[in-house]
């Protein structure tokens, strides 16, 4: 089974799956496009003309969940729980972790401090829900590295690096939020998820990007 991954460098769901992959110890490849000028061989593959895409033999997949997924039943043991209720558990924090990468990108994006403050702030708010689901850890489901993990870690090393450029707060008065951030930031797998140059590569992007929170980058 030959498996490519198509996404461009700075994209936090194809992260995903790299983390799965390299977890796992299965062999992939990735491609790297640039999105502003997609190829046109990309066009023809993407339904929907987004990333990140997985090719497997030449059969086409889509959507970062149903990627992981997909990995996870052909690649044992499984990252998710087998009770069906933990699953589905699982899968519904997954789903949420999506929503809060998104509310990260907009608070990078923001043109002006009040945009950035008002998306700190509801952020601050759903990662509260975050904390209450959290157990003992290390990770979301206890020892284990799960599908969870996979899916939060591109979240939390880029609030790292704005961290480090503009303290958010985000994680104070969450211990077990940020103790399960260090975990999942310090394992080989998620270090080694994002091509060489990452963190320049980001602070360039949202630089550039006209976002309030661009100058301290």
């Amino acid at each position: 089974m030959h498996l490519e991954l198509t996404s461009f460098p700075l994209c936090p769901f194809v992260q995903r799956a790299v983390i799965t992959l390299k977890e796992k110890g299965v062999p992939f490849s990735v491609r790297y496009i640039d999105l502003n000028a997609p190829p046109d061989w990309f066009l023809a593959l993407s339904p929907m003309g987004k990333v990140p895409l997985l090719q497997v033999d030449g059969t086409v997949l889509f959507e970062s969940a149903v990627i992981n997924e997909f990995l996870d039943e052909t690649h044992p043991p499984s990252m998710l729980p087998v009770a069906p209720l933990a699953r589905a558990r699982a899968r519904a924090w997954i789903e949420f972790g999506s929503n809060l990468i998104g509310r990260q990108y907009q608070m990078l994006v923001a043109p002006e401090q009040e945009g950035f403050e008002r998306q700190q702030a509801a952020s601050k708010s759903e990662l509260r829900f975050l904390e209450a689901a959290l157990g003992a850890g290390p990770l979301f489901l206890g020892t284990g590295f799960s599908l969870v993990d996979a899916a939060y870690a591109p979240l939390f090393m880029r609030l790292r690096l704005l961290d480090a450029a503009h303290p958010t707060g985000l994680l104070d008065e969450l211990p077990k939020t940020a103790a399960w951030a260090a975990a999942l930031c310090a394992r080989p797998a998620v270090q080694g998820s994002v091509p060489e140059g990452f963190e320049t590569l980001f602070r360039e992007r949202f630089r550039a990007a006209g976002g309030w929170v661009g100058q301290f980058l």
